[in-house]
């Protein structure tokens, strides 16, 4: 195939090098070596240039560039703002028309954060970006409110600023850079603005002030302030604390204002250099004439409603209405259709205008209230006591209802933010429903004007929660604004701050806010402030008709939130500085109110208070918790969460809590204490116990001996298998096999004081140990005596383990098992360990006579068979597999008890004789014939017919009667720690 296409293009290439020789005559082939006519060949492609300008500056010891030309050519007006290797782009559209019946300024702003810009690809399921973030609306936030002021009056057409934020290096954050770009970018765009500004960021670390401070700084600051201004007005104050005083507030806005008007003059040389030249707009303004018919017509009427106290928010507005409807009328009548196109801004002109006059020639409020005045407050905690915190606060006519909600650790916002922490465990979330203010509107996504507002709560809340080592819990405040008559932010501080102690929050006091206004009047001349008034805790009519929203909020030690948002073009730092003194007097009022109501946090364990629970694992025991975390919330209802090694389970009640603990310990396992209890099921059962599975996996021995404190004779009458246990550990051996005890978690019986104190009596002299010693420690009566324990007892001792419960060799059941089958027939021991003979010992006392004749009564020998010979560690082997342990609660050697009841001695005497056996086979109940092979001071050392010894203590007031050699009946009643069998003396 290939030669064949190979040959069609060399005969097309052939027929391209036919030729005319001479004009009229035919055709005819040029040889290959003809030479081809030369063709142009096409030009290559020119170098573009792109022209850009740039201008450096430094403030704060960094380097800052402001570049335009290279990007976003297009555009009306583009900057690109440089600071280390964190690049931020902003441009500027506008329209070139205006809607004629639009009355305020179509503002749009469009804050980005791509994840290129850390070089990260988005998680999502698209792996694009979706809606945007609250940070992002926060960032369009900062960069609205500053620029939007400087906007010619009358215009009205659409302007879009859009910000990118090209490439991050983490360090800085690109709000502030954003904010000066867009400010750039509007000087060089032909759109009429009054700027440009300056933004920049102040933080506190050791109480000296740092300019636009990094990320990590800011980590360690006590001050988040953004301050924008122009060259001699304040536009713009954001700020974060932790309890600054309003002294250093006032020194930090200085510093930062003569800092941000650093970034000036570059726009200015900027737009010199590389800016358009401003368009004629047609602006949106009503003729003097139209608006002094407007005024004629309707400011008498409206001096008469703001004079009378008695109209409230809505009768007023109704009031105003209807001026407005009479006024249109008249004006319909006159054929005006000029000034009926500009009647509701008009009207709204004029009342502002009556309001402002009464307010700074009289001092007289809407509401009769004093300048500094703050309205009727209403506080209550515990509204609904099911929650687990809430609260309804009204200041006035604006009231909030806020809620408090714990959850888990994993429940923290997680936030993709390219500066800054990557969750958020506290979030205050404010809402605003259309009914607050009797109006019909639809529900939609995130709201700027509710993010910001809630964000500011946030803010002022932060400042006093306890740290997270503190407090792990997740905190979410949901803040429901029921009705709103002006500053409903301020008001959900208020609500939160109860809602967070009625939770149990342990918050260190009270924050509490208020709503500073200010009213102007202004030289036509000169444009400064001539007169002016501040007002304290401003409704919603003086926000709408006043030149600035002040909102402070803080402790009695300081601020911990500022949100300042103004109308005019810049106020003077001072009369801003001069609003701090009435913010904190109104909000000390409001702060002994709410205590008067709730003062300190109240219980965590309150009925409405959630649980929660934090346990740490090894991350290899936490695999089996990923695959079955899902089914133990089904079951529990609790939430559990998993992340480093470390468990956290939130459950709204205390038994829903003890569940879910119960089955992520059963499920994954924690390390075994000495004294603690656990849950576990029985697995198998044998004569001397149970094996039980619990702590998740691990096997542990319920002995027979500790399934109830009175006498057990068969295991199955008490537990079964696949019986679920609350079992409690007493012990463990070196090799880490586990003792369980069940009647540890039962309730003593009754007894008598007397028997008790008799009781203690018995015990050795050595009151901190607790039960026998060792058959080789037991001291003896005479010193000669101790030192002739044989080679053989001491090769048989075990060193004794860390903890104070005495260790046992617990096999698993599976060894058991084995162990049983390979039991059969003994055999006679060997002759060299039989005729082992005990060494003489003085005798305590003669015997009875009742003693001798039982004794009388005793075969001489037990005939003893073996199957094999076993060394001492297969034997202890084999007393450990047949319940070494522990003896009852009653009778057991660790107790230094012997006490065995009449009729019992009675019954096994009956039931049971003398029996041959093995070492490893005794059980106990048993009844066998021993020697004494020592006697000691508390007790006898016997030997078996197959060389291994036990015990007998002795009973107090008893006679003891015994010599050297003496065989005796004797009946196994339990073992000691170390598997030594305890014997009691049969009469």
């Amino acid at each position: 195939m290939s030669m064949a296409v190979a040959s069609l293009r060399f005969l097309a290439r052939r027929r391209h090098q036919l030729r005319l020789a001479v004009p009229g005559t035919r055709a005819a082939f040029l040889s290959d070596t003809a030479e081809e006519a030369p063709q142009a060949a096409p030009p290559p492609p020119g170098r573009k240039v792109l022209e850009s300008f740039r201008e450096e500056f430094e403030i704060g010891g960094r380097l800052i560039a402001f570049e335009t030309g290279k990007m976003a050519r297009f555009a009306n007006g583009s900057v690109v703002i440089s600071m280390e290797e964190t690049n931020v782009l902003s441009t500027v559209a506008a329209a070139k028309s205006s809607d004629p019946v639009r009355d305020f300024l179509p503002l749009t702003v469009d804050y980005q954060e791509k994840q290129y810009a850390q070089g990260v690809i988005p998680t999502t399921y698209m792996r694009r970006e979706g809606a945007p973030k609250e940070r992002e609306l926060l960032c369009g936030r900062i960069i609205d409110r500053p620029i939007r002021p400087l906007f010619p009056h009358g215009f009205y057409h659409e302007v879009q600023i859009t910000v990118n934020v090209l490439s991050s290096d983490g360090k800085q954050d690109p709000d502030v850079m954003a904010a000066n770009a867009s400010s750039a970018a509007l000087m060089l765009s032909d759109v009429p603005w009054n700027g440009p500004i300056g933004v920049i960021r102040v933080g506190r670390i050791d109480g000296n002030f740092v300019l636009n401070p990094t990320v990590d700084e800011l980590g360690l600051s006590d001050l988040n302030l953004v301050y924008a201004c122009s060259r001699d007005k304040t536009l713009m104050i954001d700020v974060q604390a932790r309890e600054i005083t309003e002294r250093d507030l006032q020194a930090g806005m200085k510093l930062a204002h003569s800092e941000a008007v650093k970034y000036i003059d570059p726009q200015i040389r900027l737009a010199k250099r590389a800016g358009k030249e401003k368009r004629e707009y047609k602006l949106s303004m009503i003729s003097d004439e139209n608006y002094e018919k407007i005024r004629t017509l309707s400011e008498a009427p409206i001096e008469e409603v703001f004079t009378d106290k008695s109209y409230g928010k809505f009768e007023r507005g109704e009031a105003l209405q209807k001026i407005t409807e009479s006024v249109k009328e008249k004006l319909e009548e006159e054929c005006d259709e000029e000034s009926l196109k500009f009647l509701p801004k008009a009207v709204d002109t004029v009342r502002k205008q009556v309001i402002r006059k009464r307010i700074i020639k009289e001092g007289l409020r809407v509401d009769g209230r004093r300048l500094d005045e703050v309205r009727p407050l209403y506080c209550e905690s515990s509204t609904y006591p099911i929650l687990h915190g809430s609260a309804l606060f009204s200041r006035g006519d604006t009231q909030v209802l806020c809620t408090v909600t714990l959850g888990a650790p994993g429940d923290a916002q997680r936030l993709d933010s390219i500066v800054g922490p990557p969750t958020k465990r506290f979030m205050l979330h404010y809402s605003f429903p259309p009914f607050s203010i009797n109006e019909v509107a639809k529900r939609g996504g995130l709201n700027r004007r509710e993010v910001g507002h809630g964000t500011l709560a946030e803010k002022a809340l932060l400042a006093v929660l306890p740290p997270e080592g503190d407090f792990p819990y997740t905190v979410r405040v949901n803040s429901e604004v029921m009705a709103s008559d002006g500053s409903t932010s301020m008001a959900s501080v208020c609500g939160g701050s109860m809602a967070l102690m009625d939770a149990g929050i342990p918050v260190r006091e009270h924050v509490a806010g208020v709503s500073v206004g200010l009213v102007s009047e202004t030289d036509p001349t000169t444009g400064d402030i001539s007169s002016y008034r501040i007002l304290t805790d401003i409704l919603g009519l003086e926000d709408h008709l006043g030149d600035m929203d002040f909102k402070i909020a803080g402790t009695r030690r300081g601020i911990t939130a500022i949100q300042l948002d103004i109308k005019p073009a810049g106020i003077p730092l001072d009369i801003v500085c001069e609003s701090l003194e009435p913010a904190r007097k109104a909000r000390n009022q409001i702060l002994d109110r709410m205590d008067q109501e709730i003062s300190s946090a109240r219980a965590i364990n309150d009925g409405s208070s959630p649980r929660l629970a934090t346990l740490s694992f090894s991350s290899d025991s936490l695999r089996k918790l990923l695959f079955h975390r899902k089914k133990i919330e089904q079951d529990t209802g609790a939430r559990v969460s998993v992340s480093d090694g470390t468990v956290t389970i939130v459950a709204k009640t205390q038994p829903i809590m003890d569940k879910a603990i119960e089955k992520v310990e059963f499920l994954v396992g924690r390390e075994i204490e000495v004294g603690k209890t656990y849950k576990g099921i029985v697995s198998s059962i044998k004569e001397y116990g149970a094996f039980v599975d619990f702590n998740g996996g691990q096997q542990g021995l319920l002995h027979i001996s500790e399934l109830s404190h009175e006498p057990v004779s068969k295991v199955t009458d008490i537990i079964s298998v696949g019986q679920a246990l609350s079992l409690t550990c007493i012990g463990q051996d070196v090799r880490g096999n586990i003792k369980l005890s069940l009647k540890a978690n039962l309730p003593h019986s009754h007894r008598p004081e007397k028997e008790l104190a008799s009781e203690d009596a018995t015990l050795l002299p050595n009151q901190d140990l607790v039960g026998w010693a060792a058959v080789e420690n037991m001291p003896s009566k005479d010193a000669d005596v101790n030192s002739s324990n044989s080679k053989d007892e001491d090769d048989t001792t075990e060193e004794t383990p860390a903890f104070s419960t005495p260790t046992v060799i617990i096999r698993s059941a599976a060894d058991c098992d084995a162990q049983d089958v390979a039991n059969g027939p003994t055999k006679k021991r060997s002759k060299a360990a039989s005729s082992k003979v005990a060494k003489p010992s003085p005798r305590a006392s003669k015997p009875t006579k009742e003693q001798q004749e039982a004794r009388k009564a005793t075969p001489k020998k037990a005939s003893t068979t073996s199957t094999a010979k076993k060394s001492k560690k297969e034997k202890a082997d084999d007393s450990a597999s047949n319940g070494l342990d522990k003896g009852k609660a009653d009778d057991s050697a660790s107790n230094g008890l012997n006490a065995i009841p009449e009729q019992e001695i009675s019954n096994t005497l009956k039931h049971s004789s003398p029996k041959n056996f093995r070492s490893g086979s005794i059980k106990l109940g048993d009844v066998v014939t021993a020697k004494v092979y020592q006697i000691r001071a508390y007790g006898l050392v016997l030997e078996l017919s197959d060389g291994v010894r036990g015990m007998h203590k002795f009973v107090e007031n008893s006679q003891n009667n015994f010599e050297v050699g003496e065989e005796v009946l004797v009946k196994c009643d339990t073992f000691s720690a170390k598997g030594v069998p305890v014997f009691s003396v049969l009469d």
